[in-house]
Formats: structure tokens, C-alpha cells, sequence
């Protein structure tokens, strides 16, 4: 079952229990899917799963800001309801990999590539994130680097 598919069967089932703040991040999810669509229908190309989880990251990355200033706020109940929101985003994202998982990925480009100290950082993230795309953080990805190319 596809993203769509998941989208339209989990927003029935909300709407039928009646939990309103997964209504409205399925239905912001639904909308910024079309948007991205309707980008790429433009440019000549399909909507790939790769351009889903890249919505999904980028409306889990504004939760995850948007929770740091309301808390700087003092703003508890609309951080409260952020995170809930980004639980219910992180629902759609693929399984994560793990960090050891990870380690052990950028260890077998690190020897594929030959990349000996920092200055390969970007070559070794480069190989990684194209691999792992949508399947680990970032951020966890550069540290795990940022360590094994460690001198």
C-alpha cells in the first residue's frame, strides 16, 4: 500500500474516532503531498517515495523547530500539541535505521571510497546519504562520520 493509500484509509479512521489533531496533520499531509506533486507534474516528473519522505521530513523538521521556540516561550500547550503532531508525522516515515547499523554502513563506504581522515567528510557523506536516504537522520549520519574519520 502506498503512501496515498495509507493517508486516505488513516484519515477515515480518524475521522470515524473522531481524534482531530491526526485529522488535521493527514490532512496537511494529503496537501502538501499535492503541492509537491503538482511541482514535479510541472518539471515533467512523477511524485517519488523519495519526494514523500522528503515532505515528511520537511513537516517533521518545522514541528521539531516550532516545539524549541514555543518551549523558549514558555508556551507548553502549543509545544504539547506540536509534539503530538510529530508523532503522528514520524508514523509515515520509513524504519530508521539504527545507530550501529549506521556505524557499520559508513565504515564499508569508508573503506570502499579510501577516505582517510576529515577532509573526506564530503565525499564519505555524500556515498552515505545517497545510500540512506530517507532511512536515517542526517544529523546522525554526519556524527557517526564526523567519529570513524576521526585521525
Amino acid at each position: 500500500m502506498g503512501l496515498k493509500e495509507k493517508l486516505g484509509n488513516d484519515l477515515k479512521n480518524a475521522m470515524k474516532s473522531g481524534d482531530k489533531i491526526r485529522l488535521e496533520v493527514i490532512r496537511m499531509l494529503q496537501t502538501m503531498l499535492k503541492r509537491r506533486e503538482i511541482e514535479r507534474k510541472g518539471e515533467g516528473k512523477e511524485l517519488t517515495e523519495e519526494d514523500e519522505i522528503q515532505v515528511i521530513k520537511s513537516e517533521i523538521k518545522k514541528r521539531k523547530e516550532a516545539i524549541e521556540l514555543f518551549e523558549k516561550g514558555g508556551r507548553t500547550d502549543l509545544a504539547e500539541k506540536e509534539k503530538k503532531e510529530l508523532e503522528i508525522l514520524n508514523e509515515y516515515l520509513p524504519e530508521q535505521m539504527s545507530e550501529e547499523e549506521i556505524a557499520k554502513f559508513v565504515e564499508k563506504v569508508i573503506k570502499e571510497i579510501g577516505a582517510s581522515g576529515p577532509k573526506d567528510l564530503g565525499k564519505v557523506m555524500g556515498a552515505v546519504m545517497k545510500e540512506l536516504r530517507g532511512k536515517a537522520d542526517g544529523a546522525t549520519v554526519q556524527k557517526i562520520v564526523k567519529e570513524k574519520l576521526q585521525p
